[in-house]
C-alpha cells in the first residue's frame, strides 16, 4: 500500500499517543476504531474522515482542529480562528449575549484587518440575491 502523505498525521498521533501514555489498542479502543486501522493512520498509509480525527482528538484530549491542520483539512489561520472561537463558546463565566458580542467584535477586528472568516463572508454573499 503507498502513502497516502499523511505521515505527517500518523507521526503526529503516535506522538500524541506516546505522550498521553496510551497503546496503539488503547487509543483505538477510547476512539471507537480498530486496531489495525489506527497502525494504518499513523504509518501514513489511511486517511482518517474529519469524523475520525475528531474521535481521535476527544480520546487523546487534544483539539480537534489540531489534527485537521495536520491531516490538511484546515490551515493554520483557520484552526487559530476555530480555537478562538471554542475558547469564548466555551467560557462559563459569560453568558450567551455576552459570547455573541464578543464573537462579533473578534469578526469586526478581522474584518477591519482583511481576514474575515469562511463563515461570515457565506452569510454575507447569498447566491440567490442577484448581485448589482
Amino acid at each position: 500500500m503507498a502513502s497516502l502523505n499523511v505521515g505527517n498525521l500518523g507521526e503526529y498521533l503516535r506522538e500524541q499517543r506516546r505522550t498521553a501514555q496510551l497503546t496503539l489498542r488503547q487509543l483505538a479502543d477510547a476512539a471507537g476504531v480498530s486496531n489495525p486501522y489506527l497502525s494504518q493512520i499513523e504509518r501514513g498509509l489511511r486517511k482518517p474522515s474529519a469524523e475520525i480525527l475528531q474521535q481521535l482528538a476527544k480520546a487523546l484530549r487534544i483539539s480537534a482542529e489540531t489534527l485537521y491542520v495536520q491531516a490538511g483539512i484546515l490551515d493554520e489561520r483557520d484552526r487559530d480562528e476555530a480555537e478562538v472561537r471554542s475558547v469564548i463558546l466555551a467560557d462559563p463565566s459569560i453568558n450567551e449575549r455576552q459570547k455573541q458580542v464578543l464573537l462579533q467584535i473578534y469578526e469586526s477586528f478581522r474584518k477591519e484587518n482583511g481576514l474575515a472568516t469562511g463563515e461570515t463572508d457565506k452569510t454575507n454573499a447569498d447566491p440567490s440575491t442577484p448581485s448589482s
